[in-house]
């Protein structure tokens, strides 16, 4: 299982407290879009926020209904229609750090790192506090394979809030791909500590204990994981624990578990053939093997050697 990295996408909405059931004002075609909005009609929504734009005053409300628009639209997964209503708030309002943020996050579903970093700094430059911009320029900084400076950018973010979980998970999942295992267990434990039911640290901690041979110490993470959120990829990962540890009958039973999340697993059945082969059950062996093949032919040449050695008869 790879590490994960998380991306927090915050989509900040400014609105005003008042409503009105017959709009006659920008003010109030904006604000029954966002009852739409809230509401999950989107389309309608953009409707009222194109008809705010059209009676709108002052150039601050305009940049409001456009970034309103926008937000909407990144509802839609209309990224291109969001990044020109951002841009568009940007201009009327370059003085407000939110549109650029936001219009970062629009640029990285389009994988548009460079965008999306050059917007994150300058939402850091207005907003120098503002931890999730340091967060979601490592993930973007991570995306270019910039490690190092994914890494400097989420130790800001913890600086600037030192109760921020999921930078120091993010942190941890850096750190563990540049091999720093006892620096990536400790920022999962940071984030663990801030928040106790945070599934994937306990999974990343573990792949990380699993990589120094701490097998027990993984299984324990894994099971943390599974009683918050049953995944395939804990099951299969806690399984390859147990194996390590000769605990054949655990490791059995998660790669059961795993074929019952996905029956089209084929590393799943050719994990559980292994073993059950090992364990003398040559049928059952040689069925999941065939199984796991069918799947995915280029197992076979992985378990060549293992099955001439043990003289399994698989089908061609």
């Amino acid at each position: 299982m790879k590490t994960a990295s998380t991306l927090i996408v915050l989509l900040l909405t400014l609105c005003s407290t008042a409503s009105a059931q017959t709009p006659k004002t920008g003010e109030d075609y904006n604000n029954r879009g966002l009852e739409r909005q809230a509401k999950g009609d989107i389309a309608g929504a953009i409707e009222d926020y194109t008809a705010a734009i059209a009676h709108a005053g002052r150039r601050e409300q305009l940049a409001v209904f456009y970034f309103n628009r926008a937000n909407a639209r990144v509802a839609k997964e209309d990224w291109d229609g969001a990044i020109i209503d951002y841009s568009k708030a940007i201009e009327l309002d370059p003085g407000s750090p939110d549109g650029y943020y936001n219009r970062a996050l629009a640029f990285m579903n389009k994988s548009d790192y460079d965008h999306a970093i050059a917007d994150f700094s300058k939402a850091i430059e207005i907003d120098p506090r503002s931890s999730l911009a340091y967060n979601n320029r490592g993930n973007a900084r991570i995306a270019k394979s910039d490690i190092d400076g994914a890494i400097a950018d989420y130790s800001k973010a913890v600086e600037v809030n030192p109760k921020y979980a999921e930078g120091f998970y993010n942190r941890g999942a850096a750190l563990q791909q540049k091999k720093d295992l006892d620096g990536a267990i400790k920022d999962y434990s940071s984030a663990l500590a801030l928040a106790p039911k945070f599934a994937d640290a306990y999974v990343n901690r573990g792949q990380a204990k699993q990589s120094k041979q701490d097998f027990d110490g993984a299984i324990a993470d894994y099971d943390s994981a599974l009683q918050l959120k049953a995944e395939e990829g804990t099951f299969f990962a806690r399984a390859t624990a147990r194996e390590s540890k000769k605990d054949l009958g655990g490791a059995l039973a998660d790669f059961n578990k795993v074929l019952e999340l996905n029956p089209n697993s084929a590393q799943a059945y050719a994990n559980r053939a292994a073993i059950e082969a090992a364990q003398g059950h040559a049928g059952a062996a040689q069925t999941d093997f065939e199984r796991a093949f069918k799947i995915d032919p280029n197992l076979r040449a992985q378990y060549r050697d293992f099955i001439e050695k043990r003289h399994l008869k698989i089908a061609p």
